[in-house]
């Protein structure tokens, strides 16, 4: 059983930055697909961007160009850069963790909160 454990969430104004991290139990992270997805105030939940073990790389059109996403898989993490922040960002963010047997793993999430 995968378990992922999300971090770096918060309060920023418009315009900061924030790097969510995401670590995963077990030994398949580095041959699965992780991603994050959100879940904004009275909304269903959304693709934010994902990465596959080859470094394939996917964004939601409305954060291409400020998010990054990444992988360590040296340290079983996988990171969001979020930079130019909008509060239109505001939501619960999740980590989500697809293997190759095609069954998801999800994180408890993490808070972020942009203030205008």
């Amino acid at each position: 059983q995968v378990q992922l454990v999300e971090s770096g969430g918060g309060l920023v104004q418009a315009g900061g930055s924030l790097r969510l991290s995401c670590v995963a139990s077990g030994t398949i992270f580095s041959i699965s697909t992780m991603g994050w997805y959100r879940q904004g105030p009275g909304k269903e939940r959304e693709l934010v961007a994902t990465i596959s073990s080859g470094n394939n790389i996917n964004y939601a059109d409305s954060v291409t160009g400020r998010f990054t996403i990444s992988r360590d898989n040296s340290k079983n993490t996988v990171y969001l850069q979020m930079n130019n922040l909008k509060p239109e960002d505001t939501a619960v963010y999740y980590c989500n963790l697809k293997s190759r047997l095609n069954w998801n793993a999800w994180g408890q999430g993490t808070l972020v909160t942009v203030s205008s």
